[in-house]
C-alpha cells in the first residue's frame, strides 16, 4: 500500500494545464494519432554517462558507449525545464552514468523542484556523503532509487564491481540520519535489489533483511540481459517469476509480447547529458536521436517529421526496432 501511494506522490504537482495536458495524451494513444499540441508527461535527462562502476550489464559500466561521454550543462536542462514545466510533472534526472558524478547535479534538482515538477533519480550510493545526502535533502528531490543487489559484499561486487556495500550502507545511514534531524520525508527512499542468477538465493530472507535497512521502501526488480539468446551468466533459474525471459528450446526469448503499441511514444522523452532527444530509456546508445536542443526546441522536436515516423513503426511493427526487442513495455515486471 505503501509503495502503490508513492507511485500517486507525483500528482501534487499537478494542476489545470497538467492534467489537460495528460488527457489529451491519453486520447492520442488511445486513437493511436499524435496530437502536436500535445507535450510529455514525463521525462529522463542524462546528467552524465560516466560512472564509477563496471557493472557488466551496463554501457556505462562496459565504458562502450560510441557516443561520446560528458556531463549536462545547467543552461542544456534548465532551457528544456523552462520550456516544458506549465505541462511536466515527472522528472528522472537520470538515465545512463551514476548522476552524483555530476558536480551541478543537485542543482539541476533544485531548478527542477523550484519549477514545481516531480523529481527522481537512481544512483549507487558511493557519493552519499554528510555534505552530497544534505544538499539532496535541500534541493527537494522527491525520490532516491538506491540500487543494492546484494545483501553481502561477495554477492554485491560480482555485478556492481569496483563497488563497496558497506559505503553504500554508510551513505543510507547518513541520509536517514539527516532527514530525520531536518523531519525531512524527502527524499522518499527505496533500496531496490535486482535479481540475477548469482544473487537469486539471497530471495530466500530477502525482505526479513531489507526490514534493517533505513529506508522508506524496497523493491525487487528483473534484470536486463543484452544478449538474452546467447548469455545466460545472468539470468535467474530457480527464481523464475524474476526473469525478464524464458527458456525456449536451447535458447532464451523475452516474456513479454512486442505489441504494436508503445505508451512511452505518446508520453515521454530522454534527452541525452549533451541534448539529444531519443525516444526512450532502451535507446542506451541513443541509435535513434530525432534531433538536438541546441539546434531545435523540443517542442519542434516533439513534434517532427522523423518523430511521428518513429512512432508510426512502432505502431506497424515494432518487433522490427531493436531497441524495442528488450522492451518490459506492457509486461508484467514484478516489483
Amino acid at each position: 500500500m505503501k509503495h502503490a501511494l508513492q507511485h500517486l506522490a507525483w500528482w501534487q504537482y499537478a494542476n489545470t494545464a497538467k492534467i489537460k495536458n495528460a488527457y489529451k495524451l491519453w486520447i492520442a494513444y488511445k486513437r493511436k494519432k499524435f496530437d502536436p499540441s500535445t507535450r510529455p508527461l514525463s521525462l529522463s535527462i542524462e546528467p552524465t554517462t560516466s560512472c564509477n562502476l563496471r557493472c557488466p550489464q551496463c554501457v556505462s559500466g562496459l565504458r562502450s558507449f560510441t557516443r561520446p561521454t560528458g556531463n549536462m550543462k545547467p543552461e542544456t536542462a534548465q532551457k528544456v525545464i523552462d520550456q516544458l514545466h506549465p505541462t511536466l510533472l515527472y522528472l528522472t534526472l537520470y538515465f545512463q552514468g551514476e548522476p552524483y558524478l555530476n558536480p551541478q547535479f543537485l542543482d539541476l534538482v533544485t531548478y527542477a523542484h523550484k519549477h514545481k515538477i516531480y523529481t527522481a533519480t537512481s544512483t549507487n550510493a558511493h557519493f552519499l556523503t554528510e555534505e552530497k545526502a544534505l544538499k539532496t535533502i535541500q534541493s527537494g528531490l522527491d525520490k532516491l532509487v538506491i540500487s543494492i543487489d546484494g545483501t553481502e559484499q561477495k554477492t554485491y561486487e560480482q555485478y556492481r564491481i569496483g563497488g563497496k556495500l558497506s559505503k553504500v550502507m554508510q551513505g543510507i545511514q547518513t541520509l536517514a540520519q539527516l532527514k530525520a534531524q531536518l523531519k525531512s520525508k524527502k527524499p522518499y527512499t527505496i533500496a531496490q535489489f535486482i535479481v540475477f542468477k548469482h544473487n537469486e538465493h539471497e530471495l530466500k530472507n530477502i525482505h526479513q533483511w531489507a526490514k534493517t535497512l533505513p529506508v522508506d521502501d524496497f523493491q525487487i526488480k528483473t534484470a536486463q540481459v543484452y544478449h538474452y539468446d546467447q548469455d545466460q551468466t545472468y539470468i535467474p533459474t530457480t527464481e523464475t517469476q524474476y526473469a525478464r525471459y524464458i527458456k525456449k528450446g536451447d535458447t532464451f526469448v523475452l516474456k513479454n509480447r512486442l505489441d504494436n503499441h508503445c505508451w512511452r511514444m505518446w508520453t515521454g522523452s530522454v534527452i541525452t547529458w549533451d541534448g539529444s532527444v531519443i525516444p526512450c530509456a532502451f535507446d542506451k546508445d541513443a541509435q535513434h536521436s530525432f534531433g538536438n536542443l541546441h539546434q531545435n526546441t523540443f517542442e519542434q522536436i516533439w513534434a517532427s517529421e522523423k518523430y511521428q515516423q518513429f512512432r508510426l513503426q512502432i505502431l506497424k511493427n515494432r518487433s522490427e526496432i531493436e531497441i524495442c526487442s528488450n522492451c518490459t513495455e506492457g509486461s508484467k515486471v514484478i516489483f
